[in-house]
């Protein structure tokens, strides 16, 4: 191993010239750039400043390696294949380390990043304390640029006198300047002119294994970039393993890529650090990463031989968030690592997957709570052993697991009130909170719009005396009391944008708005809450209309959860044949619950019964609602897990005057259990008004069906 200087102009033409040694590229086992404009702004600053940057590792090699060349023109999001150069067995010298600062010096001295190129202030260099931005240098559109900005890799590439360019940018100036700060100028271009083309300020070691073959095999190098990365931050683990895969798998980084694609498309966030996490779980490893995982040749091939498996049960769980929870997109999903026992579940008991009950129930509770925050490995492997244990998915048990763990699941009117502006957990209540109604601007490819009713800026004009001043001084509400749920809602792209709502206060904005808005905002309807010195008396009202929305959604079981391959999956079953006829008979027996079904004891499934015999299925029962006809044409609807024997039924004159227990309204508007859908009830569902009703009986269920025919 020899060391190497190099000043950092020269360095840079080895960068994807393979005039010079076959030139310098990435290896495959390289993660992709990552860092921002910022930092490659301080990087300049630190080199001209003379602060000392760490040595690089480089290896020189014939080897057939799978290899990129380094990005001059960067592109936030352009997959990493773009950029990958055809294998051959020609010499050529690969970064292992360094990759960060190379890639950054080329960007600023060779290409642009997102458009925007390099540019440093000549005038700038006053000393600085060393936190401090001394030398300034900005990515800047090059129509965008004023004196004294100039294009830093003009100066670097600057092949005269330095003193005579400092001259000629000190007259550029379009005002008279100080003779001080001409001096600047001039200083800075030597600066320039010593850091990056005379100073050999880029230190590499070079591992040869072109003029000694014998003394890095493939492996050897696996095992320094792995030794040399893990001791910084430099790599994640999950770096390091892929870098082993991609040694033993050539189409590793174009698979890893396609899968991510795949998953990413409706507007998630799923990275590689999951993926292999992921297959460390499902492959019995543990969640825990450890090194010695990565280097045990078994997990690499039994990952390679089961990629297939592994990629369809992550896409399943994805599918299933997309199509069956309404967590669509990455702001609703708090938790990524909450998806690995479903993952797990999916991979090791396919045959249970269609059927299985319950999987939106976990999703919903513990993305809400944030059961998987912190440290979730050890959690994750006691799910996935109750999971075998079971050999299903009984979420109860799952809970109970969760709970010993010291996990909350539980969320209090006061903790559900405090999620606000800012947090994930506001988009996950979002997208439970719209998803009865056709207005979804998170779920169209657009980020969902959160926005204050009443503005922040009017909110922090409202002042309180302050008896040190003797003046309203004070400010009223702080952050927290603007950001809070109550002051919330959801706007879409076009709601939110130019000519929108924007700092228009309630009572402008909700001026022209009808009743349906309102209540799909859950605003208040009084106009004089809505009024700037009424904020308190408004967050009071709309948090009541939050906790009613809210609470059922999150302390029951989810009315709108399905199974994850279809919507159902039982068979209608036959109408009476006498249906409606006459109703003076004995109440039938209990029948057990249909196929697919969970059963219910008591009441429930002896009223059930009940209306089989007497009325019309609609459809197939949900697992919370069992839909029914009358002779007429009327729809009644039985809640099939509720404690009570619970009817939905339409509005029907002299409904308080009947003798049964009429429980509540609804408008039209008005949230309902969802299953009151098309298919089950479509003259119940959100868009028509309804009655909810609470009986004692089966005897009072005939007799409320007698008056329902009657009416």
């Amino acid at each position: 191993m020899k060391n190497h200087n190099e000043t950092i102009r020269r360095l840079v033409s080895y960068l994807n010239n393979p005039d010079h040694q076959g030139g310098l590229w990435l290896p495959n086992i390289q993660r992709p750039f990552v860092w921002h404009e910022e930092q490659i702004e301080k990087l300049f600053d630190s080199l001209m400043r003379d602060y000392p940057i760490s040595t690089m590792l480089v290896w020189r090699t014939d080897s057939s390696i799978k290899c990129r060349r380094f990005i001059d023109h960067y592109q936030p999001g352009v997959p990493l294949s773009q950029y990958q150069v055809p294998e051959n067995r020609a010499s050529k010298m690969l970064v292992l380390d360094g990759q960060q600062r190379l890639q950054s010096l080329y960007i600023g001295l060779c290409g642009s990043y997102d458009g925007k190129e390099l540019y440093f202030n000549v005038a700038s260099g006053a000393p600085a304390s060393p936190d401090e931005i001394r030398y300034q240098f900005r990515f800047l559109k090059p129509n965008k640029v004023i004196y004294p900005w100039v294009r830093f890799k003009d100066i670097v590439a600057y092949q005269g006198m330095p003193n005579h360019l400092g001259e000629e940018l000190a007259d550029r100036s379009p005002t008279a300047i100080d003779k001080s700060t001409t001096n600047r100028i001039i200083e800075n271009v030597w600066r320039v002119h010593n850091v990056f083309c005379n100073q050999e300020r880029i230190a590499f070691q070079l591992l040869d294994s072109v003029d000694n073959p014998k003394a890095y095999t493939d492996n050897d190098i696996v095992e320094i970039f792995i030794r040399a990365n893990s001791g910084g931050t430099q790599l994640s683990k999950s770096d390091l393993l892929f870098s082993l895969l991609t040694n033993d798998w050539e189409e590793a980084d174009v698979k890893m890529e396609g899968l991510l694609e795949e998953l990413n498309a409706g507007g998630y966030k799923f990275d590689r650090d999951l993926v292999l996490k992921t297959c460390l779980v499902l492959l019995g490893k543990g969640a825990n990463y450890d090194v010695g995982k990565f280097r045990d040749e078994t997990t690499r091939t039994r990952i390679v031989e089961n990629w297939g498996r592994i990629s369809a049960a992550i896409g399943d769980v994805r599918d299933f968030l997309r199509n069956h929870t309404y967590v669509r997109s990455h702001h609703a999903l708090t938790s990524y690592n909450g998806l690995l026992p479903l993952i797990y579940f999916r991979y090791h008991y396919p045959d249970k997957w269609s059927c299985a009950q319950g999987l939106a129930t976990f999703v919903l509770r513990v993305m809400v709570t944030q059961a998987f925050s912190g440290r979730p490995d050890n959690l994750i492997n006691k799910l996935t052993r109750q999971i075998d244990t079971d050999k299903d998915f009984k979420v109860p048990r799952l809970f109970e697991v969760i709970r010993q763990d010291g996990r909350s699941l539980d969320l209090t009117d006061e903790t559900l009130l405090a999620i606000g502006y800012g947090s994930r957990q506001i988009h996950l209540l979002f997208n439970l909170w719209y998803r009865q109604f056709d207005y979804q601007p998170a779920f169209a490819g657009n980020a969902p719009q959160v926005d204050h009713i009443f503005p922040q800026s009017a909110l922090k004009r409202v002042k309180e005396y302050n008896p040190e001043t003797g003046r309203n001084s004070l400010m009223r509400y702080p952050a927290p009391a603007r950001d809070q749920l109550a002051n919330c809602m959801l706007l879409t792209a076009a709601e939110n944008g130019p000519g929108g709502k924007g700092d228009r206060l309630p009572s402008e904005w909700f001026a022209d708005k009808g009743k349906a808005y309102l209540d799909m905002h859950l605003v208040p309807d009084d106009p004089k809450l809505w009024e700037i010195k009424r904020y308190d008396d408004f967050v009071k009202a709309r948090q009541a209309l939050l906790l009613e929305r809210l609470i059922p959604i999150l302390h029951e079981l989810p009315d709108w959860e399905e199974a994850p391959d279809s919507p159902t999956s039982v068979e209608p079953e036959p109408e009476p044949e006498n249906a409606g006829d006459d109703l003076s008979v004995t109440p039938p027996a209990e029948k057990p619950a249909a196929v697919g079904q969970t059963p219910v004891q008591g009441k429930t499934v002896k009223a059930e019964g009940v209306l089989a015999d007497f009325l019309r299925r609609i459809a197939a029962p949900s697992k919370y609602i069992a839909g029914f006809r009358t002779p007429e044409g009327r729809e009644l609807a039985l809640e099939r897990e509720s404690a009570s024997i619970t009817l939905w039924s339409e509005v029907l004159p002299g409904a308080e005057e009947s003798g049964f227990l009429l429980h509540r309204r609804y408008g039209a508007t008005k949230s309902r259990n969802t299953s009151l859908n098309g298919k089950n009830c479509p003259r119940l569902k959100l868009g028509n008004p309804v009655l909810m009703w609470k009986l004692a009986d089966t005897d009072e269920l005939l007799d409320f069906i007698n008056w329902y025919q009657q009416v």
